[in-house]
């Protein structure tokens, strides 16, 4: 199977899997889980289960993948309907369709998102619920991800910065924790469910190069909200600038943050390389990811 196929599949089997474990249509309360399938959807890419799975290709056991990956999803959905709301972002468009507190309203979306991080959790607990151990770890690694240091602390740091001149050490900072620290916890958990679960020396070298994945990936999130239209992306464009972000297109200039980009991604590419295992799928997926266009 090639790399596109193989890509579009297992975005299938994750949309079926997230489909499979949110409440049916019309739980009660319907207006709640309505949002939440909303902004689920099936516009997003996908990339952070997709990555779990790719690192736990490597060295692959009988455990399931599938429900560390509804995980991450459910919590990655939670950040951006959160990230999208007034008070935060300000976005109107998510997916190519209204951003959850615009398709209903501002305290539905931010039920909805708290909803959907509990779930993320709940996921964890329940499917691996025969691997106690297990599930300690996967719990561990996504809420240290998720916390006041990582993603929470890198959108804190995002919004305090807006408006200010451009500062190097608040960009690396912001990067490594709003956007790499999660995709690393991919690589890890992909890792943790697989036959190297016990190996330090191997799960160390892929978080490191799930961080180099994260920053070229921010680094690309940048050239295109500065090159792309809403259409193209469908979120807004423009809005880094607009709100004065501090992104590396407005502290380096466009080339500039190309060339970081493909040094980032030249930086995971090796680290993949040296991870070894069966690893060609993810190889493709960090090329590809550094050469998409939305």
């Amino acid at each position: 199977m090639n790399f596109i196929r193989k890509l579009a599949s297992l975005q299938e089997r994750v949309n079926a899997a997230l489909d499979r474990r949110l409440p049916p249509h019309g739980t009660r309360p319907a207006q709640l889980h309505e949002a939440i399938r909303h902004s689920i959807g099936v516009g997003g890419k996908r990339l952070r289960p997709i990555l779990l799975f790719a690192a736990h290709e490597l060295f692959p056991v009988e455990n399931d993948p599938m429900p560390a990956a509804v995980a991450v999803e459910f919590l990655h959905t939670y950040s951006l309907i959160h990230d999208d709301l007034p008070v935060m972002d300000d976005s109107d468009i998510r997916r190519g369709q209204p951003a959850c507190h615009k398709a209903f309203d501002e305290v539905t979306a931010i039920l909805a998102g708290d909803a959907l991080l509990a779930m993320a959790f709940e996921v964890l607990a329940v499917d691996y619920a025969s691997q106690p151990n297990l599930v300690a770890r996967l719990v561990r690694v996504l809420a240290v991800a998720a916390g006041s240091e990582k993603l929470v602390g890198g959108q804190m740091e995002d919004l305090m910065a807006e408006g200010s001149s451009p500062d190097p050490e608040i960009l690396a900072y912001v990067h490594e924790n709003k956007t790499a620290a999660l995709l690393a916890a991919c690589v890890e958990m992909g890792l943790i469910i697989g036959q190297k679960a016990e190996d330090e020396d191997v799960l160390a070298l892929g978080r490191r190069m799930g961080m180099s994945l994260g920053l070229a990936f921010q680094a690309v999130d940048d050239l295109l909200d500065a090159t792309r239209t809403t259409e193209e992306l469908g979120k807004n464009a423009g809005s880094d600038a607009d709100r004065g972000k501090v992104t590396s297109v407005a502290l380096q200039g466009l080339e500039e943050t190309r060339a970081l980009a493909a040094r980032h991604t030249e930086d995971a590419l090796a680290a993949a390389r040296e991870l070894g295992g069966e690893n060609t799928f993810l190889l493709d997926l960090i090329t590809h990811l550094l050469e998409r266009d939305k």
